[in-house]
């Protein structure tokens, strides 16, 4: 089975259509722009190619016909990849089909590669970018459409990677809940015992520079002490702010504020999938008239679905119930806007105060994805990813 590097435009197209021809079949099936998976491995587009390298490969069958791909990286700014007792990089966009002999190929390739670099384990399937999308693979919750931002994966790749000798190094629980399921009587309370020292609000987006203020903000104090996510600069909330714009809904994006602080967010998108699925694969000139369309009709659904992002609390006033006296305020306002459900962006296993907020609002797990780890010294023992205290 012969493995190709995609060095040319002809194997880089094979690379980008396989997925979709191993899974056309099926319903829940909704792949990745075509525009948005080819800019991870732009070093124009991606930013992690300015202290970072990435290679992906191809495999065909004797015929020629293209039966898996696989991609490593390593971001040399990671803290997995600086770690000095177990230097880690990654390996993604895993596809191929059900043959254990197949993706042994792949899984070799990307650890030799490095191996070469220096490292000593890696992590898959991980994006060659941030954590909150294309990371992890589908173990439970087929019957489901992914996210946007998210991989569905069909369930023998499990096997595939646990056959090689990947161990489990965290899961990913996606979170679901009506917007209409009344929250516990306390968060009422709780609001209303906040109401005069606290201001609950969504974000303007005609006021673009006060939302990347107060979306770095709090996300530095909140998130940026956690292992494996760096501070952000103002710029790269800027840079956010602007990306999300053309799909942004503002009634979506709650701020709890302490005077002129803002102490905590819950942000969240419509989900973008219930409308790329009538886009196409690609976001050209005639995509972008299809989504605009799609959008048009998708904001006057009175059964929309809201997809969540990411949830927040400055640490001094985490324990306080401002975060639910928010919420009471965001439920409010995603039932007026017809947003009838949501899903929430994947939380760890190694997150359970997080867990645990969720299950506070009703919330059930409805589909798992999971993080492996394969460690080239196959005598050393196993750590799972530590758990936040």
């Amino acid at each position: 089975m012969p493995l190709l590097e995609v060095t040319d435009a002809r194997l880089a197209r094979q690379f980008v259509e396989l997925p979709a021809r191993l899974h056309q079949a099926v319903p829940q099936y909704i792949g990745i722009l075509e525009n948005e998976l080819e800019a991870v491995f732009d070093p124009i587009k991606n930013p992690k190619f300015a202290n970072g390298e990435a290679i992906r490969w191809v495999l065909t069958d004797a015929a020629g016909t293209v039966i898996g791909r696989v991609a490593a990286f390593l971001n040399r700014d990671a803290p997995d990849v600086q770690n000095p007792d177990l230097p880690t990089g990654g390996l993604g966009f895993f596809e191929c089909i059900d043959n254990q002999s197949a993706a042994n190929e792949l899984f070799d390739a990307a650890r030799q590669w490095l191996a070469v670099r220096g490292m000593q384990a890696m992590d898959g399937p991980i994006n060659f970018g941030e954590r909150d999308r294309l990371w992890g693979l589908l173990i439970d919750g087929f019957d489901r459409p992914p996210n946007y931002g998210m991989f569905w994966h069909p369930p023998y790749y499990q096997q595939l990677f646990e056959r090689y000798g990947f161990q489990l190094y965290f899961k990913q629980y996606t979170c679901y809940r009506t917007t209409a399921a009344p929250l516990h009587a306390r968060f009422a309370q709780q609001a209303k015992e906040h109401a005069a020292e606290f201001r609950f609000e969504h974000a303007r987006k005609a006021d673009a520079e006060k939302l990347a203020y107060d979306f770095h903000h709090v996300y530095n104090l909140a998130w940026a002490r956690h292992s494996g996510v760096k501070p952000m600069t103002l710029d790269q909330a800027r840079n956010i702010v602007k990306e999300m714009k053309p799909v942004v809904d503002e009634r979506l994006l709650w701020f709890a504020y302490h005077g002129s602080e803002p102490v905590a967010f819950f942000i969240s998108l419509p989900e973008l999938n219930h409308i790329f699925r009538h886009v196409g694969r690609r976001l050209n000139l005639v995509g972008k008239l299809r989504f605009l369309w799609a959008r048009w009709r998708f904001m006057r659904r009175r059964d929309k679905r809201l997809f969540g992002i990411i949830y927040g609390v400055v640490p001094e006033y985490q324990g306080k119930g401002v975060d639910a006296a928010m919420l009471v305020y965001a439920r409010q306002a995603f039932i007026d806007a017809g947003y009838a459900d949501i899903e929430m962006n994947w939380i760890g296993d190694f997150n359970p105060r997080m867990l645990v907020t969720t299950r506070s609002i009703g919330a059930t797990i409805v589909k798992t994805h999971a993080t492996f780890r394969y460690q080239f010294d196959r005598e050393r023992p196993f750590e799972r990813m530590p758990i936040i205290r």
